[in-house]
């Protein structure tokens, strides 16, 4: 009876013994930041902006700045995506900013397109008597 309870103990032990400890993933080493920014082939450039508005600025006036970016996109054929949200992190780290936008660009020259661009011009009009705070980012996609 001994044997037959030692032997599914030797059984286990021999599985755990023989089990090959796997090496850690490989991880890409980050390009270095002194690396040229220029684009590789499929990657993207992205337009992160961050806005805070003023205290005073009601729902509805902070709605019309929200619809006029929103529009952006039927307006400049450049923009190749956009998308935003509203801050909802528990960290508290958001230093005021309240609302996050990205747009994509193909290329740099798209985006110098937009930023000069007529329509980006009048949304910024429509931006400014709200706008306490702006943080802007522009990146490309790796």
């Amino acid at each position: 009876m001994r044997t037959l309870l030692l032997f599914p103990f030797l059984l286990l032990m021999t599985f755990f013994a023989c089990q090959e400890e796997l090496p850690p993933p490989a991880v890409e080493t980050p390009p270095s930041m002194e690396s040229s920014a220029e684009a590789e082939p499929d990657s993207l450039l992205r337009h992160a902006v961050f806005f805070s508005f003023k205290e005073e600025s009601t729902p509805e006036q902070i709605d019309s700045v929200l619809q006029a970016f929103s529009a952006l996109p039927g307006q400049i054929p450049e923009i190749r995506d956009y998308e935003w949200g509203i801050n909802n992190s528990p960290e508290g780290l958001n230093k005021g900013f309240t609302h996050a936008f990205f747009l994509t660009f193909h290329s740099e020259a798209d985006r110098d397109v937009y930023l000069p661009h007529p329509a980006h011009q009048r949304f910024g009009e429509i931006l400014g008597p709200h706008l306490k705070d702006v943080f802007v980012v522009d990146y490309w996609t790796r």
